[in-house]
């Protein structure tokens, strides 16, 4: 019976996902059959330790460099497949729209790249302060957890504001997804679903993904990096514990300025007035944070224009006949009407009342 009814379902669902991946980019369809079909190696454990990065490999002396572009493909659960396939085709209906193709392809590979290097240097120093060999070549690194970090982080930035859930400690937004999803993983290792390289892949993954968003993504402006106070890293923690991490993250970012790692930003205004006076001033405001505002602004002013045409509201009628205003300004002298003078019975109602009164 069950053989029967997986037969009849599997043309639905095999439609349904042609269906969904038809409006998808080359790039979504590729990384979405090569994810499928890698799953397939995961039975091979030779497979497995020549796909995935394996700190005692990848450090010197062996450089398996390779590792480092194969590892996110090979999956060896078939629910992170699932799980990475719906999250690819997200992203290329959502972000994708809005980054292109080419940028979209070279935030896949610095996320995936940066969280291979990133976690066998991680792995390398528990081995220095703990002697365990088992974390040098019996830990390997696969999948696309660092992705789905990055895709994370991309959404807050992108929507930061945008309410998932109202739940009784409040609301939620994308700005709480990246640090709940990572506390996730986890409570999902401690229960058996994960191994632990999962949460040393998505953690690396959100620090690789904000890094570059903030300081390295050339936008279509010309522009680099996204210094909005919202996307601060500070923002990624709850508000109670923000201005210590503010603090730390701000001492950090002294020190790679001054090192020269990064580069302490320049942001343009434009005054408005009309000479076109344009001031430079570092570290302060941005342009895709205001572009943003601006963006949900004309979305929320068609929402509500929309929603008066469906009303039926009509404007008033330009024919009516104008009432008489008490003050009405002639339009050719620029003065006032003469005011009228009052009439004799209110000149007798305007008169003091005489009280006469007697002295005994």
């Amino acid at each position: 019976m069950s053989g029967r009814i997986l037969s009849k379902n599997v043309p639905y669902v095999c439609g349904q996902m042609s269906a969904l991946l038809g409006n998808t980019s080359l790039f979504v369809k590729a990384i979405c059959l090569i994810v499928f079909f890698c799953y397939f190696l995961s039975y091979s454990e030779t497979a497995v330790i020549s796909l995935s990065v394996t700190p005692g490999y990848f450090n010197p002396p062996h450089f398996w460099i390779w590792t480092a572009l194969t590892h996110c493909f090979l999956e060896i659960h078939f629910w992170e497949v699932v799980v990475d396939l719906f999250t690819v085709v997200l992203v290329g209906k959502l972000i994708e729209p809005l980054w292109g193709a080419l940028e979209m392809l070279t935030f896949f590979f610095i996320i995936n790249s940066g969280v291979a290097v990133l976690c066998a240097i991680f792995y390398y120093l528990l081995y220095m302060f703990t002697y365990n060999t088992q974390l040098l070549f019996q830990v390997h690194i696969h999948g696309l957890a660092g992705y789905l970090a990055g895709v994370s982080m991309a959404v807050k930035q992108i929507m930061p504001d945008l309410v998932l859930a109202k739940t009784p400690l409040g609301k939620m937004t994308n700005r709480n997804i990246p640090l709940s999803v990572f506390g996730l993983t986890f409570i999902m290792w401690a229960i058996g679903m994960v191994e632990g390289s999962y949460c040393t892949m998505f953690g690396t993954g959100l620090v690789v993904s904000w890094i570059y968003l903030r300081f390295y993504q050339v936008h279509s402006n010309g522009s680099r990096g996204d210094m909005a106070d919202s996307f601060a890293f500070a923002t990624l923690f709850p508000n109670v514990i923000q201005p210590p991490v503010s603090i730390i993250s701000n001492i950090i970012f002294s020190i790679t300025v001054k090192i020269g790692l990064c580069k302490k930003p320049i942001r343009r205004y434009d005054v408005g007035a009309p000479s076109g006076i344009t001031i430079s001033l570092p570290g302060a405001g941005d342009g895709q944070d205001s572009e943003r505002r601006r963006q949900i602004a004309l979305r929320a002013l068609s929402e509500r224009l929309s929603k008066n045409e469906q009303s039926g509201t009509q404007w008033p009628s330009m024919d009516e006949p104008e009432k008489p205003s008490p003050t009405n300004i002639s339009v050719e002298s620029g003065s006032l009407p003469p005011t009228p003078s009052p009439g004799p019975v209110a000149q007798e109602e305007e008169k003091p009342t005489e009280v006469v009164t007697t002295t005994t």
